[in-house]
């Protein structure tokens, strides 16, 4: 004989979703947090690329102005609301309220990372063709950099695909004691919202939600902090919970007002990757 009125045991914690809920970017970026009103502007300064000069037939030094750029980046108003009624947070499972306030807090950090990587894409400079990741195509886009006379000076970052990732982690000059000291297979690198680690000078994090990933056309990118700049109101983040009473449901909302500009353009590379072997069948 066999038993027919089984119970169900609901778990009451709740397991997150596979998604991030942590901005990665910003701190890879140059930032401002001091916004009055709608527009942060960034000064680029530089001699404009002169050179050293001698005394003039009169015997005076000839003067020069220095290479001054004024760039404005708009901000925009984000939001993130979600609503559930009273009878939805007593019918579920698990927090509910706990729930709508971790997830709402989530969209607005994905989008500041969105936001930043959307502007770096707009870098005119690249490797060309799409190949797969390997010490040449690294070093291709370091050089570039290096042309440009890009310091690296630990402020150079690397935003690749998990693909890229996977081609690296097959390269010896990436893996091999004879070349580093980190031990990649054993988990070498820094663990947190997504991977990240020191190689060539440069400071790689893997990023799963670059333009392509998975694809022919991944866009992956190496660039400079100071050729990137997020504005960002931080004494103005919101993120409120509560009630209403007349209409019976509980609300969660993140609000943020920021935008990203591109400062310098010789700074910035986007590394053209085929990440399509390692995608999902």
């Amino acid at each position: 004989m066999s038993d027919t009125a089984f119970k169900t045991q609901y778990r009451d914690e709740f397991v997150a979703a596979f998604e991030a809920d942590q901005t990665v970017l910003r701190k890879t970026v140059t930032t401002d947090a001091n916004i009055n009103g709608n527009t942060a502007v960034f000064l680029v300064a530089g001699s404009g690329g002169a050179s050293a000069v001698t005394r003039g037939v009169n015997g005076l030094i000839p003067a020069r102005a220095d290479d001054l750029t004024q760039l404005s980046c708009t901000l925009a108003e984000w939001h993130d609301l979600v609503r559930k009624t009273r009878f939805n947070v007593f019918a579920s499972q698990g927090n509910q309220r706990a729930i709508m306030q971790k997830t709402t807090m989530g969209v607005v950090n994905r989008k500041i990372d969105t936001d930043i990587i959307t502007e770096l894409e707009t870098g005119t400079q690249d490797t060309g063709a799409a190949a797969t990741m390997s010490l040449d195509l690294a070093v291709y886009g370091k050089t570039i950099l290096g042309n440009n006379d890009v310091m690296m000076d630990g402020n150079v970052f690397a935003l690749i695909t998990p693909a890229a990732e996977a081609y690296l982690t097959q390269t010896r000059e990436f893996a091999s004691a004879e070349y580093t000291s980190r031990k990649p297979f054993d988990g070498g690198g820094k663990s947190g919202v997504y991977t990240s680690f020191m190689w060539l000078g440069v400071t790689w994090i893997v990023h799963p939600r670059l333009t392509g990933r998975g694809t022919s056309a991944e866009k992956c990118i190496m660039y400079h902090r100071d050729a990137i700049g997020h504005a960002c109101d931080v004494e103005n983040l919101q993120t409120p919970i509560g009630y209403d009473e007349e209409q019976d449901y509980s609300w969660a909302r993140a609000s943020g007002f920021f935008g990203s500009k591109r400062l310098q353009n010789t700074g910035i590379v986007i590394i053209n990757h085929d990440g399509s072997a390692y995608a999902a069948q």
